[in-house]
């Protein structure tokens, strides 16, 4: 079951055209909430509002906010937008979309007559911190001018979560954006992994694809219990279209977990276990002690065996990425702190060139 409590509005503290943050009190207490727009419509200072308050009573991530579900003080509106798609499909919150695939888009006919990527650059991430290096590398280090963000629905589904998409839109690092599955909010709305990739390459016409979650990620500390599992997949689909079939491993040694350290189990399972098809790796020239631990990692978990890995030296994505320090964050992590991960982010670029 969910936690709902019924709440008034205090203080606003941020808004655009798609969410709204501002805070509650409750028993002494001040919480931080959000609003979707798009989904319940506008608020104000001193609203009624139903709020989720289940993964803050729980304790966990969902960047500890409760979610609207209704504004009580406003009128019943309608709302209805363009199209027959549901998403979030039979919750009590399933909204309408107009699916770039469907009947009644004017780029139906794309999908039956579409045959090949024709080895477009996809790169596949397995964490939603990936997106702004892998962005930044591929503009200023592979020089691709159109990039368009794929947003799975494995993290976050909401693609308004994520102040990182809208800085790097903003700053035209992001030329577009598509969500699919339930994952929604993106420039263009798509059903699965197959037609998201059609629509980058045939209707936005991308230089390349960054595919990874939104903000957040299920996790279980076993061997397939994780939401990122879905890179497997994903780089499956990638070959099956054929396109250029990237994969971000996730490399890190600030991680003290013993399943994060190095290489990643997300990674040596989702790559090495559950992977059908080929797909390139680029990883940092390491020393010592992490270049024996991440060698052993690549061969026991048949990586090496699988698909093909390169080694690049790091000084321009480092140099590059060192100026992003303010912008660079994974759990709490910035650049410095967390380098191999970032780097080997950016090193993906790279593989992007022909």
């Amino acid at each position: 079951m969910i936690d709902i409590i019924k709440a008034r509005v205090n203080d606003i503290c941020y808004s655009d055209d798609t969410i709204t943050r501002f805070n509650i009190e409750k028993e002494g207490r001040f919480y931080n909430c959000i609003n979707y727009n798009r989904l319940t419509g506008k608020i104000e200072k001193n609203d009624s509002v139903l709020l989720n308050t289940t993964a803050v009573e729980l304790g966990l991530g969902s960047g500890g906010f409760h979610f609207v579900l209704a504004n009580l003080t406003r009128d019943i509106y309608m709302n209805i937008g363009k199209g027959h798609i549901m998403k979030l499909r039979y919750t009590p919150m399933q909204i309408n979309c107009m699916a770039a695939e469907a009947q009644e888009s004017p780029y139906h006919e794309i999908y039956n007559s579409f045959e090949s990527l024709e080895c477009m650059p996809v790169i596949v991430g397995s964490l939603h911190s990936m997106v702004a290096p892998i962005s930044r590398t591929l503009k200023d280090l592979a020089g691709k001018k159109k990039i368009v963000y794929i947003m799975t629905d494995g993290g976050a589904l909401p693609i308004w979560m994520s102040d990182t998409v809208k800085r790097l839109v903003k700053d035209g690092l992001i030329s577009a954006t598509i969500t699919y599955g339930n994952a929604f909010g993106g420039d263009f709305e798509c059903i699965n992994i197959y037609t998201a990739l059609i629509t980058a390459k045939q209707v936005l016409e991308a230089d390349a694809a960054i595919i990874c979650m939104g903000p957040g990620i299920a996790g279980t500390d076993t061997k397939y219990g994780f939401s990122g599992i879905e890179q497997s997949h994903i780089v499956d689909a990638v070959n099956n279209l054929k396109g250029k079939a990237i994969a971000v491993p996730r490399l890190s040694f600030a991680d003290s977990r013993e399943r994060h350290f190095g290489l990643s189990h997300h990674s040596r399972m989702a790559l090495g276990r559950l992977c059908c098809t080929k797909a390139h790796l680029a990883l940092p020239k390491l020393s010592g002690q992490k270049w024996e631990l991440i060698n052993k990692q690549l061969e026991d978990s048949g990586i090496l065996l699988k698909h093909e890995v390169s080694f690049w030296e790091t000084h321009q994505v480092e140099k590059l990425l060192e100026k992003e320090e303010s912008q660079l964050d994974r759990m709490g992590k910035s650049f410095s702190q967390d380098k191999e991960y970032f780097v080997t982010c950016g090193l993906s670029a790279f593989l992007t060139i022909s």
